[in-house]
């Protein structure tokens, strides 16, 4: 493998390992604390900051991707090269499941005094969700999957208008908190039907992590198979968002001559 390759594919597994750590880590001490340190808007912040923070550790190499979705959208639409579509992805799934892991160690006192080492996915016990998104009980499959698609081309279209120097661009180097902002006003506004995972590795990856440290195959079936949804429908919707950034904005620019 090329060395530069192997440099890129480090950074996305430790940017999205930052992004997992404290992402998960916030939702643990929401939920472990029954709510006493903290509640939903700090875990809209946490994880925009998680976001912000694996963005820094990571852009200088590879832009910053930390989500399989943003890849492959970056793929159709800014000529990365498809080559590096799956390798990243792969990268970005083993910093989500290391850094669950992390977490899970971390907390695994807390937890067995919540549910009493009983691994429940869910219910009033179930902590499953502190890992991966879980949709509400009046949610069909196909209103997950457009809660998906929404929020993933909310996300991937607003970063390419973030990051299009030719439109209003962020001073240098803050575009991660930018971006971060991007995704606590996501989770602020699209977070109630389904936990707005919006990126298959930061679900899979967890999620891959509870089944096998005891929470089992219910993590795949629960809630109507929800697993393939934020796996399938982030990957739709963030070639959508691109699509409509380059329709309504990117593609429109005058040429400069």
């Amino acid at each position: 493998m090329p060395r530069g390759l192997v440099r890129e594919l480090l950074a996305e597994f430790l940017g999205t390992f930052v992004l997992i750590v404290f992402g998960v880590g916030v939702v643990a001490q929401v939920v472990l604390s029954k709510q006493a340190n903290g509640g939903y808007l700090s875990i809209n912040i946490g994880w925009g900051l998680a976001v912000a923070m694996g963005c820094y550790v990571s852009a200088g190499v590879t832009g910053a991707h930390l989500n399989p979705a943003v890849t492959l959208a970056l793929a159709v639409h800014r000529k990365l090269p498809w080559g590096k579509v799956v390798p990243y992805s792969i990268a970005q799934l083993a910093g989500a499941f290391v850094a669950s892991a992390v977490v899970y160690v971390t907390y695994r006192e807390a937890l067995g005094a919540f549910d009493g080492g009983v691994r429940q996915v869910l219910g009033a016990q179930g902590t499953a969700g502190i890992w991966a998104t879980y949709p509400q009980p009046f949610l069909s499959t196909t209103g997950g999957v457009v809660d998906q698609v929404v929020g993933t081309a909310l996300l991937v279209g607003i970063i390419l208008g973030i990051t299009d120097t030719r439109n209003s661009a962020p001073p240098a180097g803050t575009t991660p908190i930018v971006v971060g902002l991007l995704v606590v006003l996501i989770g602020a506004t699209f977070g109630f039907n389904a936990g707005y995972a919006i990126n298959p590795a930061r679900d899979f990856g967890p999620r891959l992590f509870t089944s096998v440290a005891g929470w089992g195959g219910e993590v795949f079936t629960a809630g109507n198979n929800w697993w393939w949804v934020p796996i399938v429908a982030p990957c739709l919707g963030g070639v959508i968002g691109g699509w409509v950034y380059d329709a309504c904005v990117g593609d429109r620019f005058p040429t400069r001559s």
